[in-house]
């Protein structure tokens, strides 16, 4: 439940960020632009800010047995399409040999102006879906970044890592991509970042631990 209020505080401010951002286009768009055709012109910025906000489209990590350890998609889907887009993600990769590009074409899977990189580490494929606004080489630098992340987390990161510590890993993945956008690029900042949620976290749980210590003292 920590986790939730941690994230959801978070969110809420990217949400004001958001909020802001867009009103300012609008009163720029509005009140600056005197004619109609000068608002016309002045959509494209709308547009490309609209472009900006989802970058990355997904982000998967699978086995070489095609389960999913996770499958975070930042744009609304239902589950049997997740699922249905995991099943074609892996049909792919499991059919690629080791020595090809890390690059994929994935418009056939995620629709037009899609892109997908992957990295493959020991059992698993690490997977970013993305559009063409974000650069191919920098989102396989991302997915090393993640990784390298996740070794100083878990001591050299393995399958079963993954599995038992589901919500640290989505926690990781929160610091370096929120809603579709790129918030940190440096593993340093990310692991500052991790670690100042767990001292809260821990923080949080020995302050309700508190008043239960307390209730118990004063009946005795």
């Amino acid at each position: 439940m920590e986790d939730f209020f941690v994230h959801l505080q978070f969110s809420g401010h990217c949400i004001y960020i958001y909020i802001y951002i867009y009103i300012y286009i609008y009163i720029y768009i509005y009140l600056e632009a005197k004619t109609f055709e000068q608002i016309q012109n002045s959509v494209w910025f709308l547009e490309w800010a609209e472009r900006g906000a989802k970058m990355i489209k997904a982000v998967m990590v699978m086995n070489t047995q095609g389960k999913p350890r996770l499958a975070k998609f930042y744009e609304y889907l239902p589950v049997e399409k997740q699922q249905e887009l995991i099943r074609s993600v892996f049909a792919v990769l499991c059919s690629r040999a080791e020595n090809v590009s890390n690059f994929v074409e994935a418009e056939s899977i995620f629709g037009p102006d899609s892109r997908l990189v992957y990295k493959h580490f020991a059992t698993l494929y690490f997977v970013f879906v993305f559009d063409s606004s974000e650069n191919e080489l920098a989102v396989l630098d991302l997915i090393q970044v993640f990784v390298e992340t996740l070794d100083k987390c878990f001591k050299n990161v393995c399958e079963l890592d993954i599995v038992f510590n589901y919500s640290k890993m989505h926690t990781i993945l929160d610091e370096i991509i929120f809603g579709g956008q790129v918030l940190e690029t440096s593993s340093t900042e990310v692991m500052k970042a991790v670690e100042e949620i767990s001292k809260l976290e821990a923080a949080s749980n020995a302050i309700t631990l508190i008043p239960k210590s307390a209730s118990g003292w004063r009946s005795r």
